[in-house]
């Protein structure tokens, strides 16, 4: 059975691997805690199941360092909500610190699944910085009335869209528009509604007006969508590309009678992936292609007056042979996928015809209208 990098006896608590960082540890407690250095002999980390959740196991050798503190009451109230939330239980181990050994106890994995070597190097800070926010917001939502056993369930969707909340923080352009301030939002409510693949999110707040004063409360809800991404495959060789088919919901709730789409290769960005990563990973799944150089074709809010979704669009180099149609898509997403090859001038005839409604496939095509002679002439 495998163990997380998680301990704790009594108030006594060791904390192993990413769990041991101080970002992680605030989110966890709540408020920073004292720590001592301390070592688990004969255990090691590896990746379990639970994106983000790295777990100890038993070997032959080694051990696992990390730091061990005290923690109170409520401190150990978070611990255990978190410790649901995340699908743990408690088993004893002996650690080390440097005044003598200590025996803690130790937060196993319900579900360990197969264990893979975790790879410390890889664990950027900006890999701590997701799994930090992740464990706070999980937090917060079981404080609002959210049950462990469906964080639980959804752990990978928090991670994702914390993910997405630490990109859209980074600096953007603000040469035309206005450049906002602290204080220029003044949020005053918001509330969950639903949460599960997706998130519904309420929110009451004021706003600042352009001509300086504030707006009145407004009462406003966004659809939570992770960060996508868009990858439209090109030869410039062959002067062709490839879009997918596939069933969508969207049109088929909207009452559309053709709720088969054409469009790009897309997918989600998963926790701890960049976009690029995203990009490749969903152009190998979807349409079984190993891309070379990617293009970005614009990054953008498809639909800003009510959804956080964020677009990454790219063009894929890549050789495209063959023409015609093959079935891609992975089964285990009950992904039910058709690869189309053409010419670019069909893709063209499709979009003027209005049997391409897919936005990014449409801005994709537009943008590689204007740079195609330039890539074939390089190629």
């Amino acid at each position: 059975m495998g163990r997380t990098a998680l301990a704790v006896t009594g108030l006594a608590v060791f904390l192993g691997g990413p769990l041991a960082e101080p970002a992680v540890r605030l989110a966890l407690f709540g408020r920073a805690l004292a720590v001592r250095p301390a070592h688990l002999p004969g255990h090691g980390l590896f990746a379990t199941d639970l994106p983000g959740v790295v777990g100890i196991a038993a070997t032959a050798a080694g051990g696992v360092s990390g730091v061990i503190l005290r923690a109170g009451k409520p401190e150990r109230d978070r611990l255990d909500t978190a410790m649901s939330a995340l699908g743990l239980r408690a088993d004893a181990v002996t650690v080390h610190t440097s005044d003598g050994a200590e025996t803690a106890v130790t937060a196993c994995v319900a579900r360990p699944g197969a264990a893979r070597p975790w790879d410390s190097a890889a664990w950027t800070q900006r890999h701590t910085a997701v799994l930090a926010a992740g464990l706070d917001e999980a937090l917060r939502s079981v404080a609002d009335g959210s049950r462990p056993a469906a964080l639980f369930r959804r752990w990978p969707q928090v991670l994702s869209r914390v993910s997405s909340r630490l990109r859209a923080a980074k600096a953007a352009p603000t040469l035309v528009r206005r450049a906002a301030a602290a204080g220029d939002i003044q949020p005053a409510r918001r509330s969950e509604p639903y949460a599960d693949f997706f998130a519904v999110e309420d929110h009451d707040l004021r706003f600042r007006r352009f001509n300086g004063g504030f707006a009145d409360p407004v009462s406003r809800a966004a659809f939570v969508a992770c960060d996508a991404v868009t990858v439209l495959p090109y030869d410039p060789a062959r002067d062709r590309v490839l879009v997918v088919e596939q069933f969508r919901m969207g049109p088929f709730a909207r009452g559309d009678a053709q709720p088969w789409s054409l469009e790009a290769v897309a997918g989600r960005v998963d926790p701890f992936e960049t976009p690029e990563d995203a990009a490749r990973r969903e152009a190998a799944e979807e349409a079984g292609l190993t891309l070379g150089r990617l293009l970005s074709v614009a990054e953008y809010y498809p639909s800003p007056g009510a959804v956080t979704e964020f677009l990454y669009s790219w063009i894929g180099l890549v050789e495209l042979p063959q023409t015609g149609a093959w079935l891609g898509g992975l089964e285990s997403e009950a992904e039910d996928i058709r690869c189309h090859v053409m010419d670019f001038a069909g893709l063209m005839a499709l979009i003027d015809s209005g049997e391409v409604q897919n936005a990014p496939l449409i801005l994709s095509a537009l943008w590689l209208s204007r740079a195609r002679d330039g890539l074939r002439a390089a190629g």
